[in-house]
């Protein structure tokens, strides 16, 4: 297995890709690696990453940018690339990576990967570096379903390091796969199946439904008109809790430290300058804005109340669906330099996946085909909360 370079090994560097932190060694291990270690699997390496999974392009690295396999000229996804690279070159059988608002699902689209992002809770973040802590999760690449579900297998469960960790019995997740959908309910969100969509994807996504529905599942069309709210909502939450979290790298007690400076203060401004990539400081100015005096009831709280309204919605909705589909990303993936200097548009490549992090809920892109380009795409499949049975049952159908 390959690990992303913002989970802890042991005596290891852990990086991030960032400046800030090139030197770190970790002086532990994270509980998924105490758990994965235990299994007996063999670590090749820690793979390259959009710095603190901020990025949804793997570009915003000092490491440079993850290519993708399929045209190296193109994006790899982020922020989780590099573990979506090695698994899909052949160069490990699965790979970890986080989640925060698609880092998974999103790049296993673009290179072609079953990517797992479990429920909130369900996977211990002890020894994971914070990004917005209400959202982020371990997750896995793998080239199957029944692969993805071993893994989660393994590293689920409650940590007594992790207060977030649900203690929730973790099933044999492997056993679902080969279980026939006959008389499951799939429900089509209208709004995910909107303007924006390539209509490529689109069609592949409806193939797939259609096989679905001749193998005796309900297929049935909804709406879920706070959606369109997700993205706005993400990137404050986001935010906010990024500024909290970075605000530990200052240069005091490890990682990068500016020289020359000429007080604490200085030392602060140059250290956190020098070492922050163009991406994070960017985040990290927007979360300090929608948590100062005077913004924080307008934005971050006004955030919150709307998480709470998206999360009950999809809740609704799973009393009449076992599982949702959806496209996972709008496109497939882009040029590199494409979209890098265009802020809004990289985030919008994440208007698919945010709503299941917001939500706490599970969810997978299952990979389906190809363009016309000969680009993978896949369709992302959400369920509720501790219910990945259903991810790796239906992951495991389009397979076959």
């Amino acid at each position: 297995m390959a690990i992303k370079d913002n989970i802890n090994i042991k005596d290891h560097k852990t990086t991030c890709a960032s400046k800030i932190l090139e030197s770190f060694i970790s002086p532990f291990d994270a509980t998924v690696i105490e758990k994965l270690k235990a299994a007996d699997v063999i670590f090749i390496g820690k793979t390259n990453m959009d710095e603190f999974a901020m990025g949804s392009s793997s570009e915003n690295s000092i490491f440079g940018a993850v290519k993708n396999p399929y045209d190296p000229e193109r994006v790899a996804g982020g922020s989780s690339g590099g573990s979506a690279v090695a698994v899909a070159i052949g160069a490990c059988d699965a790979a970890l990576g986080s989640e925060t608002g698609g880092s998974i699902r999103q790049p296993a689209s673009f290179t072609g990967l079953v990517g797992v992002k479990p429920t909130y809770g369900r996977v211990s973040r002890y020894g994971l570096v914070a990004y917005a802590s209400s959202l982020d999760q371990i997750g896995a690449f793998a080239k199957t379903s029944e692969d993805a579900a071993l893994i989660l297998k393994t590293i689920a469960g409650h940590d007594v390091h992790d207060s977030t960790s649900a203690a929730e019995p973790v099933p044999d997740y492997d056993r679902v796969v080969g279980k026939e959908i006959k008389g499951l309910k799939i429900g089509l969100p209208e709004e995910y199946f909107a303007e924006g969509l390539d209509p490529e994807i689109r069609s592949g996504i409806m193939n797939a439904v259609r096989q679905l529905e001749k193998e005796g599942a309900k297929i049935e069309t909804f709406s879920l008109p706070q959606t369109r709210y997700a993205i706005a909502t993400y990137y404050i939450i986001a935010t906010a809790e990024a500024s909290s979290n970075l605000a530990r790298y200052d240069g005091v007690r490890y990682g990068y430290r500016a020289q020359d400076a000429g007080d604490l203060n200085e030392m602060y401004e140059k250290t956190r300058s020098e070492g922050f990539g163009e991406e994070v400081k960017r985040r990290i100015l927007l979360g300090t804005y929608v948590l100062s005096a005077g913004y924080y009831d307008a934005y971050y709280k006004k955030a919150m109340q709307v998480r709470r309204l998206i999360k009950d919605e999809l809740n609704s909705a799973f009393q009449k669906y076992d599982a949702i589909i959806t496209p996972t990303t709008p496109t497939t993936a882009f040029r590199l330099g494409e979209k890098i200097d265009d802020p809004l548009t990289m985030y919008l490549m994440d208007i698919y996946t945010v709503t299941a992090n917001l939500a706490g809920i599970c969810a997978m892109n299952a990979p389906v085909g190809k363009n016309s380009d000969r680009l993978p795409f896949g369709l992302q499949i959400m369920a509720p909360a501790f219910k990945e049975e259903c991810l790796f049952q239906l992951g495991a159908f389009f397979e076959k």
